[in-house]
């Protein structure tokens, strides 16, 4: 099975104190540490696990400018077969929309049986997969928790829904799938594992070998624009009820009613 991942380079949160700039056109991104997006490092574990019972490959595939080639490396020396770096000047500030027709142009070049992405990406709008996946004309699924090979042309998927409950579908290939975190325990990516694709040669491609348009892309093509940034108020802090489970159920119910939640 011939597998595609879309990676992102973004960010993490962990390591940062993510502050809004003066301008509030962006975040301040000086000094700041970045990794791959952890709902797509899931979908790159996933995809190995597939290729390692089922047979064939897994490519990473990122959009961004060079310096998303090294969370490209990062999911290579984690298992994945090959790598590609989409990235052109007038990608920078493409929509999601302009993000899913770069990665269709490239797709369109290779013969995928599954693409995945995370669940959470693009700042979180989660919009290319289905984009993706409406552009190719091929079945979509979001927020999968669970994958099951059938055969060569159909999957099983389940997804997470309210409730913690989970629902099970039957998919025909090829098919794109956005994945949702818990579906598995990405692998530890070691020392001897980015030293073996250090060498590895990433190819770039950018607007003339993906044949886009490069007005249709970027920020002349975006149908959505960012206007603002900003950092919510801070309202009244919670109040924190103590004593024992009746004590607490009976201050709730007093606040309820006293707040016009109950009569």
């Amino acid at each position: 099975m011939e597998i595609l991942v879309c990676v992102k380079r973004v960010p993490d949160t962990s390591e940062n104190e993510i502050e809004v700039n003066r301008d509030g056109t962006d975040i301040e991104r000086d000094d700041l540490v970045y990794s791959v997006n952890e709902w797509d490092n899931y979908a790159v574990e996933e995809a190995i696990q597939i290729r390692d019972k089922v047979g064939g490959s897994v490519t990473v595939v990122s959009v961004g400018d060079e310096e998303a080639e090294e969370v490209v490396r990062r999911e290579m020396a984690m298992g994945a077969d090959k790598g590609i770096l989409l990235s052109d000047d007038t990608f920078e500030g493409s929509d999601g929309k302009g993000v899913a027709s770069i990665i269709k142009a490239e797709v369109e070049k290779r013969n995928y049986d599954l693409i995945m992405t995370g669940a959470q990406a693009d700042e979180g709008a989660g919009q290319v997969g289905g984009m993706l996946a409406a552009m190719l004309d091929w079945p979509y699924a979001s927020l999968v928790s669970l994958i099951e090979i059938v055969d060569d042309k159909k999957i099983k998927v389940g997804r997470e829904i309210a409730g913690g409950n989970q629902e099970i579908y039957e998919i025909d290939l090829p098919c794109v799938l956005s994945i949702q975190t818990g579906i598995n325990e990405p692998r530890y990516v070691g020392i001897r594992g980015i030293r073996k694709v250090a060498s590895m040669e990433i190819p770039v491609h950018g607007t003339s070998e993906l044949g886009i348009d490069p007005e249709s892309v970027g920020e002349s093509g975006a149908q959505v624009k960012r206007l603002d940034y900003f950092v919510p108020e801070l309202g009244e802090g919670a109040e924190i009820l103590e004593g024992s489970t009746d004590e607490i159920i009976d201050k709730l119910i007093e606040l309820l009613k006293a707040k016009g939640g109950i009569k």
